[in-house]
């Protein structure tokens, strides 16, 4: 069982949450509900769960203030919220979960499931980045955590030459001939970068960093050339949205 704790204000989404974890999750084990920080730094502290449901804005500290108060995090979170969009960009760029209110019983039941075949904790380094941008909100956000089998990889976004769909995993190919497999589709890929422009979609198996194109060469769907070389072939249903991109429209 995994054993969790669900943290919210508002005791009707403590209730709802609850609920949708008996019926689609019977895996959870909810080991407490906490209608307050201060009642959930005491229970997480006391009861050591393996996963917390963490609502973000909350009447004394936010969730954030209370993973901060925690200090070294020993078990996984999820966040339950309908925090503003740079709120949500600072946690998907964290490669840290969440899932929007009200709860969708698909969201819960994925974001569930990818934690039962995440193998390692999230690092400090995350939470860390996470806190840092959160509490400076005019920085612009341009690293990103990768999940790998060996845990999370911290890259600048301007780094990335092109990405490489593998079944499950997408292979990330960075300046300097560097290789980094991370354990996420392509597609959980382009939406966790959906807020840089110079990142395209040209495949169903490749996502490009246009800045990294050399040139490219027509065809049905053509293909581009990349700095390192690397030749990547453009689809017929993305041509036309890469040519717009190239000529700056």
């Amino acid at each position: 069982m995994i054993r969790s704790i669900l943290v919210d204000d508002e005791v009707n989404s403590l209730d709802a949450l609850n609920i949708l974890l008996h019926e689609f999750c019977p895996q959870v084990e909810v080991v407490a509900r906490c209608a307050s920080p201060q009642m959930a730094l005491e229970s997480i502290r006391k009861l050591s769960p393996d996963l917390l449901f963490l609502d973000i804005e909350m009447p004394g500290f936010s969730g954030f203030e209370l993973l901060e108060k925690l200090g070294p995090i020993s078990f996984q979170v999820i966040f339950t919220t309908s925090y503003d969009q740079y709120g949500i960009k600072a946690i998907k760029f964290s490669a840290l979960d969440y899932i929007l209110k009200p709860i969708d019983p698909q969201e819960l039941v994925a974001a569930v499931n990818k934690f039962q075949v995440q193998k390692h904790l999230p690092t400090p380094a995350q939470y860390e980045y996470l806190l840092s941008q959160i509490h400076n909100r005019d920085l612009q956000l341009h690293k990103l955590a990768i999940p790998t089998n060996d845990g999370y990889v911290l890259i600048s976004v301007d780094q990335i030459v092109f990405c490489e769909a593998n079944d499950n995993y997408t292979h990330f190919h960075l300046k300097g001939d560097k290789n980094i497999a991370a354990c996420r589709t392509l597609k959980e890929i382009e939406e966790q970068l959906s807020e840089f422009s110079f990142l395209i979609r040209v495949h169903h198996s490749y996502l490009v960093n246009l800045n990294e194109v050399l040139r490219y060469v027509r065809g049905e769907g053509g293909y581009l050339v990349m700095n390192d070389g690397t030749s990547i072939n453009v689809s017929r249903s993305r041509k036309e949205v890469l040519l717009k991109k190239l000529h700056g429209e």
